[in-house]
């Protein structure tokens, strides 16, 4: 562990009675990062961010906090705040006593002014006296970080913070806790199972697998160069042709033979789905298999029927063993 790494789960393993959750997984959490745990339900994404809130304990391995195992530690002798899924706000107190529930619980000094700066950095000042039953979900949410960023703990944990929210508020939602996590500067680590939240948010991504590991890298890496098949499908939709992968925007359609040295099959369209800025556009291949294409929509007026030229360039493609 170096000066630059909070956190170090190193050669974890935890079991229950009915299956093997986490299989030595070992991964690392940088100062001031914020970092994703992605992957399917069951993939053990929560159980290592139980591991190290303390909600559970390892069977095998350690989970180091800036150098110390904390893994015999009860949950309130960590350094470290969780945001639940549910925000698990009191619901009997206002927003001011809900975020200063932790400092009176320790018995700190100086409580409404670091209250008043809590709220003051996630813009709840004028609604400290709310009950959590008068707030909307994005209001409950900024008063769940403000009760965790208030104990200045060196790690934030945060377990599916946006799947409470309303769809058409997850992207404003996305930008402004990314937007905080810059300002207060304290390292994040987010478990989620959309792709979209963690590609947009994360400075690197974990992807698990089965209690495994299967890929680790920034959002960039791990979605135009995965390791594996499985890396590559759960990251976003992949035509595979023979053994090469094309991800949909990277398809391009053509009614002639481009003629620009890239990539092409013969192909017929099968089916067009709009879907607002684009379509998608599906087409069976000569060999019968078939593959979509995203297609702009001032470039659509494909038919079902239609014959139609496939082509890629060769630095989209995906080769990866299966």
């Amino acid at each position: 562990m170096t000066n630059d790494t909070v956190l170090e789960l190193r050669g974890v393993t935890k079991s229950f009675p009915s299956h093997k959750a986490v299989d030595n997984v070992s991964i690392t959490v940088g100062r001031g990062e914020l970092h994703a745990l992605l992957g399917p339900s069951g993939c053990g994404k929560t159980t290592c961010l139980r591991m190290v809130a303390g909600f559970e304990t390892p069977d095998s391995g350690q989970v180091l906090l800036n150098g110390t195992d904390i893994a015999p530690l009860k949950p309130y002798e960590r350094n470290v705040s969780t945001v639940f899924q549910s925000y698990a706000l009191f619901p009997h107190l206002n927003v001011f006593e809900n975020v200063a529930f932790g400092l009176r619980q320790r018995g700190e000094a100086s409580i409404d002014s670091k209250v008043k700066a809590a709220l003051d950095l996630v813009r709840l000042s004028q609604k400290a006296d709310r009950k959590p039953s008068q707030m909307s979900g994005g209001e409950k949410q900024r008063a769940a970080l403000a009760r965790s960023l208030v104990l200045e703990p060196d790690l934030l944990l945060l377990d599916e913070p946006l799947s409470a929210l309303d769809p058409n508020l997850r992207q404003t939602v996305r930008q402004e806790l990314k937007a905080l996590q810059r300002r207060v500067g304290i390292t994040f680590l987010m478990v989620t199972h959309d792709q979209e939240e963690a590609l947009s948010m994360a400075d690197r991504i974990t992807l698990m697998n089965q209690g495994r590991v299967e890929q680790v890298g920034t959002p960039q890496d791990i979605y135009l160069k995965p390791a594996t098949r499985f890396t590559a499908g759960f990251l976003g939709a992949v035509n595979w042709i023979g053994d090469i992968g094309i991800r949909p925007e990277s398809l391009h359609l053509a009614r002639q033979h481009p003629g620009n040295g890239a990539s092409v099959r013969s192909a017929r369209i099968t089916h067009s789905t709009f879907l607002g800025d684009c379509y998608h556009v599906q087409a069976e291949i000569t060999e019968g298999q078939q593959v979509m294409a995203q297609v702009p929509r001032s470039q659509n007026g494909y038919h079902p029927g239609d014959q139609v030229q496939l082509w890629w360039n060769s630095a989209d493609e995906l080769h990866i063993p299966k």
